[in-house]
C-alpha cells in the first residue's frame, strides 16, 4: 500500500448532544484523541443530515481547527457515500457503534470499493432485547476477516460470543459459511493528562463519591451501598467520619433519591446529592473525594468509564466484581472488588423482555443480581480507616490508567488493529454482488406496486418540459435529498437523445457513452425521474 493516501472514514459524528452517558463521553473522547494523534492523511465523515453535521463542525472548529481549514477533515452528507467509495481508496472505516449499520456498510464496500478495506465498530451496552436482530446482521457470508467488532472488555466479548452462538444455533448457521466479523478487545479510555489529583486534602470525613446515572433500573441500585455503610456504623464507625456524595444524572421521578436520602438519614450518615454537574464541578467532586464507589448490578454496563476517570484522579476504587469492572480494577492494588451473585438462567425475563420496555426487564435482571453487602462493608471499612492504603491504591490506579486506559495508548491500539486487518487475505470477487438478506430488495419486493416497470421494450420521447429544459427555458424541481443522486447534465442528455422516439435500452446505452460515471441502475433512475418531471414521456 506504499504511496496510497491513508484515509479514515466514518458514518457517525461521534460528537452528539443529549444526556451525558458513558457512551457519549467515550465517543467524543475517541474522536478528539484520534484527531490529536493524527495518524491519517484525511478524515471523512458521512453524516445523515445537517442536524448532525453542523454541531460536529462547531465542535471541530474548537478542537481541530487546523484539520478543518486544511481540508483534511471533510464533512459530507450520506448521499455522497456511494460515489466516494467507488473513487476513493480508504484505509478503514470506523463507526461509533457496531449495532446499527456496520454490516450494511461492509456490503456497500464489497460492491463499490476497489479495495476491501477494514470496517470496525465498538460495543457499548449490549443487553437490549432487540440486539439479537442487530447481531444477526453481522452473520452473513459477506463479512470478512478485515471486519471487526471492537469489544471494550473481556466480559463484553464473551457476551457478543454468546449472541453469535445463540443465533447460529437458532438459525442453523455454520461458522464456516457465516463467520461474522472478528472480535478484538480494545478498552475505552480517558485523557489522563486532563485529570489530576488535588494534592493534600484538608482533614475531615472520608468522602465517598458515586458518579454516574443514579438509576436503579439502568445503572446500579445504591441501596446496598447505604446498607453497607449502616453496617459499619452499627459496628462502631462514627457516622460523621464519612460523607456520601451522589453525583450525576437522576431519573425524573424522585422516589429513588427519596429512598436513599431516608435510608442515609436513618443511619445517621451525611449524604449530599449533586445533579447534572458540569465539567468544572465534576473535577471538583473527584478531587475532593477520598474513595470512588461503583456497584454496578445491571447488564447495561459493559465497561465502566467512570472507574477509569476515578483512577486518573488518583482515587482508590471500590467496585462490584461485575462485567468490565474487573478489567479496570486490579483487586488489592488499585482498589477492591466486591463479590456479586446472579442467576445462571432467566427464563421469565427471556420470555417477556421482547414484549416490554427496556427499563422493565433491566430492573428485573438488576434486582436478581446481588452485591455482597458484608463484603462491601468490609472493603469500605478498610479504606475509610486507612488513609495510607487509600493513597497507595490511588497512586497505583493512576499509574494503571496511564499504562492501559490513556487515550494515546488506546488510539495506538486502534491504528495497529486497522493496519493488521489489511494482512487478512480476502477474495473480493465472490463478495461483489452478494446481497445482505436483512437489507430489503425494494424493487423485487415492491416492483408489482406500479402498473408497469421500466424494461427494454419501453419507447420514450422527450416531454414538453424536457423540450424546454435542454434549451435552458425550464428548470425541473430537484429536491435537496436528490442533489447527489440526480445529475442534471445527464438528464439534459436524456432529453436530447429522446428528441425522436427511442427504446429504453438504446437510450441507456447512449447516456452511458457520454456519462460513464453513471452505472445502468443509476441511468434507469434518471429515466424514471425524468418521466416523473415530464422531461420524458412514453410513446405508448
Amino acid at each position: 500500500m506504499t504511496g496510497i493516501k491513508r484515509i479514515w472514514g466514518t458514518l457517525d459524528p461521534f460528537f452528539e448532544g443529549g444526556p451525558v452517558l458513558g457512551r457519549t463521553v467515550a465517543n467524543v473522547g475517541f474522536l478528539d484523541a484520534l484527531l490529536r494523534a493524527d495518524p491519517f492523511d484525511e478524515y471523512h465523515f458521512f453524516l445523515p443530515d445537517r442536524r448532525a453535521l453542523d454541531p460536529l463542525r462547531q465542535h471541530l472548529e474548537r478542537t481541530a481547527p487546523g484539520l478543518l481549514e486544511g481540508e483534511r477533515v471533510r464533512l459530507m452528507l450520506r448521499e455522497a457515500l456511494p460515489g466516494r467509495l467507488a473513487d476513493t481508496d480508504y484505509h478503514c472505516f470506523h463507526l461509533s457503534d457496531c449495532i446499527t449499520s456496520q454490516p450494511f456498510l461492509s456490503r456497500m464496500r464489497n460492491q463499490l470499493s476497489e479495495r476491501i478495506f477494514p470496517v470496525t465498530g465498538p460495543i457499548h451496552s449490549l443487553s437490549y432485547a432487540g440486539y439479537p436482530k442487530a447481531f444477526l446482521q453481522h452473520l452473513w457470508p459477506g463479512a470478512t476477516r478485515r471486519d471487526a467488532i471492537v469489544c471494550t472488555s473481556a466480559a463484553g466479548r464473551r457476551a457478543v460470543e454468546g449472541f453469535f452462538r445463540q443465533l447460529r444455533a437458532g438459525f442453523g448457521l455454520a461458522a464456516a459459511t457465516h463467520p461474522g466479523p472478528r472480535l478484538e478487545r480494545i478498552p475505552l479510555a480517558v485523557d489522563a493528562d486532563a485529570y489530576a489529583p488535588a494534592g493534600e486534602r484538608e482533614d475531615g470525613p472520608t468522602r465517598i463519591l458515586v458518579f454516574g446515572r443514579i438509576s436503579h433500573h439502568s445503572k446500579m441500585d445504591l441501596v446496598p451501598l447505604v446498607r453497607a455503610l449502616h453496617r459499619l456504623v452499627q459496628d462502631g464507625l462514627d457516622p460523621h467520619a464519612v460523607e456520601l456524595v451522589l453525583a450525576g444524572w437522576a431519573e425524573q421521578e424522585t422516589h429513588v433519591l427519596d429512598t436513599l436520602t431516608h435510608l442515609a438519614a436513618n443511619a445517621g450518615i451525611p449524604m449530599s446529592v449533586v445533579l447534572r454537574p458540569g465539567e468544572a464541578r465534576k473535577r471538583e467532586l473527584f478531587q475532593k473525594a477520598d474513595v470512588f464507589v461503583s456497584i454496578a448490578d445491571n447488564p447495561q454496563e459493559t465497561f465502566g468509564i467512570t472507574l477509569v476517570e476515578a483512577g486518573a484522579f488518583g482515587l482508590p476504587v471500590v467496585a462490584s466484581d461485575y462485567d468490565g469492572y474487573r478489567d479496570i480494577v486490579a483487586h488489592g492494588e488499585t482498589g477492591l472488588l466486591v463479590p456479586t451473585m446472579g442467576p445462571a438462567e432467566t427464563p421469565d425475563v427471556d420470555l417477556t423482555a421482547p414484549l416490554n420496555f427496556d427499563n422493565h426487564y433491566h430492573l428485573s435482571l438488576a434486582q436478581a443480581t446481588a452485591v455482597d453487602i458484608p463484603a462491601l462493608a468490609e472493603a469500605l471499612g478498610r479504606l475509610i480507616r486507612n488513609p495510607e492504603l487509600r493513597a497507595a491504591m490511588g497512586a497505583a490506579g493512576r499509574d494503571r490508567v496511564r499504562r492501559l486506559f490513556h487515550w494515546p495508548v488506546v488510539i495506538g491500539q486502534y491504528t495497529a488493529l486497522w493496519d493488521a486487518l489489511w494482512e487478512e487475505p480476502v477474495e473480493a470477487g465472490p463478495l461483489r454482488d452478494l446481497a445482505h438478506p436483512l437489507a430489503p430488495e425494494y424493487g423485487r419486493i415492491f416492483g408489482h406496486y406500479p402498473a408497469r416497470t421500466l424494461d427494454d421494450p419501453v419507447k420514450l420521447t422527450v416531454g414538453r418540459t424536457g423540450e424546454a429544459f435542454y434549451r435552458n427555458r425550464d428548470f425541473p424541481n430537484l429536491y435537496a435529498g436528490l442533489k447527489d443522486a440526480i445529475d442534471p447534465e445527464a438528464v439534459r442528455r436524456l432529453a436530447f437523445f429522446a428528441r425522436n422516439p427511442v427504446d429504453s435500452a438504446t437510450l441507456i446505452r447512449k447516456v452511458s457513452d457520454v456519462a460513464p460515471h453513471l452505472n445502468v441502475t443509476q441511468i434507469k433512475n434518471h429515466i424514471l425521474w425524468a418521466l416523473k418531471q415530464d422531461i420524458l414521456q412514453t410513446t405508448e
